[in-house]
């Protein structure tokens, strides 16, 4: 369970406010809106609160930089076509793409970064390379 504010003991003998780090409880002194004590303690709290959304976005980049370097490895012409099987089992997941680009003909494209590709007949993809024109 995290806190969200850092705790406030008021000393009535003193009048003295008694501020403490939301991570480790210290004594904080300095700045009335200090909540950490330290840079660490900031860092690991802040990295705790996002841990979920953030292993979630690692493991989507994993797969988005997994399937750029298939298609970049299977295409170093920049233009070539391969089969479903081929990108199968080199771990391709055609779930994830960067963006799509359809062209005026009406042919759509997906892309992992620079690199594509769009589906032909029988299974078969071309390969392609992001050019300059394409946005």
């Amino acid at each position: 369970m995290l806190t969200l504010f850092c705790t406030i003991t008021v000393n009535l003998n003193s009048m003295e406010l008694l501020r403490e780090c939301r991570e480790c409880s210290q004594k904080i002194s300095g700045r009335r809106d200090q909540k950490f004590c330290s840079d660490y303690c900031r860092n690991t709290f802040n990295n705790r609160l996002n841990e979920d959304s953030t292993n979630y976005m690692r493991r989507i980049n994993n797969i988005l930089r997994k399937n750029r370097r298939i298609l970049s490895q299977l295409n170093p012409s920049g233009k070539r076509t391969a089969d479903a099987i081929t990108l199968a089992e080199e771990g391709f997941n055609f779930h994830y793409f960067t963006n799509i680009y359809t062209t005026q003909k009406g042919n759509t494209y997906y892309f992992c970064y620079d690199q594509g590709y769009t589906r032909l007949e029988n299974e078969q993809y071309m390969l392609v390379q992001k050019e300059d024109y394409v946005k």
